[in-house]
């Protein structure tokens, strides 16, 4: 194969790997990440349809959804759904609360104040997903894959382990607890803690699974959690990729599986936000 023609297929491995990361959390290389996506029963059902809404209706667990639904966006670049989470839940602390909220003029144009009053400034105030990058733990080249050492070697690290992704949002001003979801961990214990906080507002639960174990294409992947049915013990998870796949009810013993899967260094799991 010629130089070229070399070069030109390692990057195409390489976009390969990030758009099918989205939250970039590694490969799992564990047994019980790959007996975790062989066994997922998924039984997903997405909150656009009747079935989704009416779970929505009568769940009692769902103080933080109209909050969050209301700050929502999507994930603009294919690593971002950490960014992106990150921002949905800093904007639904600080906006309306008083606190003082960044603008981000990395996304000013020369035409957005050409015929504007000198001084004017367009940008709403608002967390944006390049913004909290900033304040993390990794570059936006290494969320990219700039290649990082971990354990000694050089690798492409795309997107959060959830570490990294908890040490964002503490830079971000958050107060935040992480929890590795690994084997002493019970899904009696997870479904108690992530419905508690549903129940009550002003703090959230954010997942970081892998798609594969919930039926889904694609690798890690993180979001916000909007709502828990007890009825159909499910949880409602407001996914940052609607183009690839839409807010859905996931099955707690499917989300569980989920994040008890290897990344990198760990396990998966999810975290509290319990305010600034």
């Amino acid at each position: 194969m010629s130089p070229i023609r070399s070069l030109a297929s390692a990057a195409l491995l390489s976009v390969a790997a990030l758009l099918s990361a989205c939250a970039a959390v590694g490969t799992p290389t564990s047994p019980a990440a790959t007996s975790a996506a062989a066994n997922a029963s998924p039984a997903l059902v997405f909150f656009a349809s009747e079935e989704g809404v009416a779970r929505l209706a009568r769940s009692r667990a769902k103080a933080d959804f109209a909050a969050l639904a209301n700050q929502f966006e999507a994930q603009y670049n294919g690593a971002f759904c950490g960014p992106t989470s990150a921002a949905i839940v800093l904007n639904t602390v600080n906006i309306g609360r008083g606190a003082e909220v960044p603008r981000d003029h990395t996304r000013l144009r020369k035409d957005d104040v050409q015929f504007m009053p000198p001084g004017a400034d367009p940008i709403v105030p608002r967390f944006t997903q390049d913004l909290v990058i900033d304040k993390g733990p990794k570059t936006r080249a290494q969320v990219l894959g700039e290649p990082v050492t971990i354990g000694g070697k050089q690798v492409r690290d795309f997107g959060y382990q959830l570490r990294q992704f908890d040490a964002m949002l503490r830079g971000n001003g958050l107060v935040t607890r992480a929890v590795v979801v690994d084997d002493a961990l019970s899904e009696q214990s997870i479904r108690a803690d992530m419905a508690d906080n549903l129940a009550r507002s002003g703090d959230y639960v954010i997942v970081n699974y892998r798609r594969e174990a919930v039926g889904q294409k694609g690798g890690g992947h993180i979001s916000p959690v909007g709502a828990y049915d007890a009825a159909s013990d499910s949880f409602l998870v407001l996914d940052v990729n609607p183009s690839a796949a839409g807010w859905a009810w996931i099955p707690t013993a499917t989300l569980v599986k989920a994040m008890r899967t290897f990344d990198t260094v760990e396990n998966r799991g999810y975290v509290v936000v319990n305010g600034p």
